[in-house]
């Protein structure tokens, strides 16, 4: 399979049927994006396809084909450069291991509306799980995102 992967041409040789978060993590070797659940579930598999959030676990190898796929090891640009500013100022990690997905989702949003509302960063946010709880702070660096990009 012929994809974009982070901005370079990149060639998979795997089977087309293979979820993209293997052949991400097994075959090309980027760990950042996280399995979770497998079914799609709480977005610790995040990643962009040609710019939109879609969960990993549950997208076809084939299915980027000839596509552009961003992971958390090429997130980058204003706002991706603003979310991670902003998750590292107000220390929202706590353990950390749904993280990539929380930052992929979060500059989705941001890259499609710049002054998000809490019930916009909510339902932008919804079925990304976070076992610690720290739903409070990736609001606030949501907000603080937004802020800086303004």
């Amino acid at each position: 399979m012929k994809f974009t992967l982070n901005g370079s041409e990149r060639t998979v040789e795997a089977d087309g049927n293979m979820p993209l978060l293997w052949a991400l993590r097994d075959v090309v070797g980027l760990t950042g994006t996280k399995f979770g659940c497998g079914a799609a579930l709480c977005g610790a598999c995040t990643v962009h396809v040609d710019g939109a959030p879609v969960r990993s676990c549950q997208t076809a190898l084939s299915d980027v084909e000839g596509k552009s796929v961003i992971t958390i090891e090429g997130v980058g640009g204003e706002v991706g450069t603003a979310v991670v500013a902003a998750w590292r100022k107000l220390d929202v990690v706590q353990c950390g291991y749904c993280q990539s997905g929380q930052i992929m989702s979060a500059v989705g949003l941001l890259s499609e509306n710049r002054k998000p509302t809490d019930e916009d960063i909510d339902t932008a946010m919804d079925g990304n799980v976070c076992r610690c709880a720290t739903y409070q702070r990736i609001r606030a660096a949501i907000h603080e995102a937004a802020s800086n990009l303004a």
